[in-house]
């Protein structure tokens, strides 16, 4: 098609971006729109008879459009289909054209990048597949130049799904018993064995995609790693740099014999422990009989929950005061946001509280963090990010308590019997206190409750922080003066400028996290117990603080506060900050761990 010619009175084509064997691609501008918003239109010339354009075909057609509505419409890194038609033998779709560039830009050939890279990249492509994954869509022809990386938000968008070229694929037309030669869509390389004999998998797409991260790691293409004589698998090891966590993950996911692979995108983030979104909370116990079933049974049974009230211990071992501590189940909303801010949904969660009464009406109540395994750091391709952030590495979090909210002022008045803020409140953080004067704290908690308390360490504080999601807030890729304390007149994505109020807020004004706790982001900077080092190199895996090397003078703070703009806010941001410096945006909050609370949980469960 020449440039200037006008599909249907409506798509006017600038330029062409690609031609081949199934047709051409071409760059074009949508007339009808205001502002001619630019498109992509994909000219499709299938195979066709003597006798006319094959109903087969045609059927395909539909059937590819069906399912390019259906991802777009579910997914934001799957353009969307804006619209399909005939014209004689010949076929269209309209897309939803993507500003950025694609993968291949950044894996030049014999530059090996960092297993951080790697790893962002993984998420970024899993995350797209993952949705056509769940539809039973297998896209068959994953390779860089199919990955766009979006100018505006960074993320990987996955295009040009491999089905169309079925159409391509016929026996003679308009014949009874009409039917689909089964041949290889794919690029050598990044195709398996399974689908080059035209047998694709959900796991011919992990191939692939493992393929990708092994060429980012090696900087090699595919076809020049060699591979074993005996089992085919690709060998690739000894040209990348890389632990042996990820190594596995991607050794399964080449694996030549595709049933040894992961099942789908999930599995594989799950291997990653990059999951989406956390995992449900268990459902709360119940005082109603409980139905058991053998363990050989298939069987499952749906028992009535019902929503329960707080319980009180009242029968403690001798360690804990009864009338100081209280056990709940509590349910809440938090919510997630697209790259301009706007509230996608709003999931229902549920968390165990643990309330303990400091008196005079002043309680601190502290919410149980389960176990996990979460990738901590910020990946090379988030915006605004330091390099302090780096490397990124797996840290195996033991379950423990974390405070629901900052330490208010109310909570310090009624454990060291003053209130050194400046900007008052009873429900307010405390602020203008130090690290030392945290400690502190802590110290004087503990013996009045009988627990140990302390402050979290930086691997606590981010597990705790990002409660399962990988996105740069845990609201999802941005945030607003309507989630949270800041200065709202700075943007981090495609939001809106918001409010800057120039002062902290009440706790829990904004909403929580997945795991039940509030103002991680924003309102004040949070102290850990951490030492200051520049990088990771060398950080504990086990959840620990890291208090040997560096200056003992200067610790982590983390979150941000109703001062700074929103970068300084992300769920990885890391800042220092002298031991006995005291200023109005700094505060922090308590952990405990559960080997004394333990005692309660026993207790509770022989109440039920």
């Amino acid at each position: 098609m020449q440039s200037g010619k006008i599909l249907r009175n409506h798509y006017k084509i600038i330029d062409i971006l690609g031609s081949g064997g199934f047709g051409d691609t071409y760059l074009a501008q949508d007339l009808d729109l205001p502002g001619k918003p630019k498109c992509v239109v994909k000219h499709l010339k299938p195979k066709s008879s003597d006798s006319g354009i094959s109903p087969v075909a045609q059927k395909l057609f539909e059937r590819e459009a069906e399912t390019l509505y259906k991802l777009g419409e579910n997914s934001d890194q799957i353009p969307k289909l804006f619209a399909h038609f005939q014209e004689g033998t010949e076929f269209y779709l309209v897309q939803e054209y993507v500003e950025g560039h694609n993968i291949s830009k950044e894996l030049i050939p014999g530059k090996k990048l960092s297993e951080s890279y790697t790893i962002a990249l993984l998420k970024g492509i899993l995350e797209a597949l993952e949705k056509a994954h769940k539809n039973n869509i297998i896209h068959r022809d994953i390779k860089p130049q199919n990955l766009m990386r979006r100018k505006s938000d960074k993320k990987i968008v996955l295009i040009d799904f491999g089905a169309v070229k079925e159409i391509n694929v016929l026996t003679t037309a308009n014949q009874p018993g009409t039917t689909i030669l089964t041949i290889a869509v794919g690029t050598p390389g990044y195709m398996p064995s399974e689908q080059a004999i035209g047998k694709p998998k959900l796991s011919s797409d992990i191939y692939a995609v493992g393929m990708v991260g092994i060429k980012a790691l090696t900087g090699k293409d595919p076809h020049n790693l060699p591979t074993d004589p005996k089992t085919g698998n690709v060998i690739w090891r000894n040209e990348a740099k890389v632990s042996n966590h990820l190594a596995n993950i991607l050794d399964k996911m080449v694996h030549e014999y595709f049933p040894q692979r992961y099942e789908n995108a999930t599995k594989v983030l799950e291997a990653l422990g990059l999951t989406t979104s956390p995992q449900p909370t268990p459902a709360p116990r119940t005082t109603q009989a409980k139905t058991v079933l053998p363990v050989s049974s298939p069987q499952q049974q749906t028992l009535p929950i019902l929503k329960p009230k707080p319980i009180s211990v009242t029968q403690p071992p001798k360690t804990l005061l009864a009338s100081n501590t209280n056990i709940s189940i509590q349910e809440f909303k938090t919510v997630t946001v697209n790259i301009r801010g706007e509230i996608k949904s709003r999931p229902q969660h549920q968390t165990e509280v643990i309330t303990e009464n400091l008196g005079n009406g002043v309680t601190l109540k502290m919410v149980k963090i389960p176990a996990g395994r979460f990738l901590m750091g910020s990946p090379e391709t988030e915006a605004e990010r330091d390099n302090s952030e780096s490397p990124q590495h797996y840290v195996e979090v033991p379950e423990f308590f974390m405070g629901k909210y900052p330490v208010t002022q109310a909570q310090w008045q009624a454990v060291m019997g003053n209130n050194p803020s400046y900007f008052k409140g009873a429900n307010r953080p405390v602020e203008n206190v130090s690290w030392n004067d945290a400690t502190k704290y802590c110290q004087k908690l503990s013996q009045k409750t009988g627990k140990k308390y302390s402050l979290p360490s930086e691997s606590q504080w981010e597990y705790a922080c990002r409660a399962g999601t990988t996105t740069p807030f845990y609201f999802g890729e941005t945030i607003t003066s309507e989630l949270a304390s800041y200065d709202g007149t700075s943007t981090y994505a495609d939001e809106p400028k918001g409010k800057y109020r120039k002062e902290t807020t009440n706790v829990g004004k904004f909403p929580p996290n997945a795991f039940g706790l509030y103002d991680m982001h924003g309102n004040v900077w949070e102290c850990c117990q951490d030492v200051w080092h520049s990088n990771y190199n060398g950080a504990p895996t086990d959840g620990s603080a890291w208090e040997t090397g560096g200056d003992s003078n200067y610790r982590i703070l983390r979150g941000g506060s109703w001062i700074n703009n929103s970068f300084n806010c992300r769920s990885a941001r890391r800042n220092d900050n002298d031991a006995d410096y005291r200023d109005n945006y700094r505060g922090f909050r308590v952990v405990s761990s559960v080997s004394v609370i333990t005692e309660l949980t026993k207790r509770l469960d022989m109440i039920l």
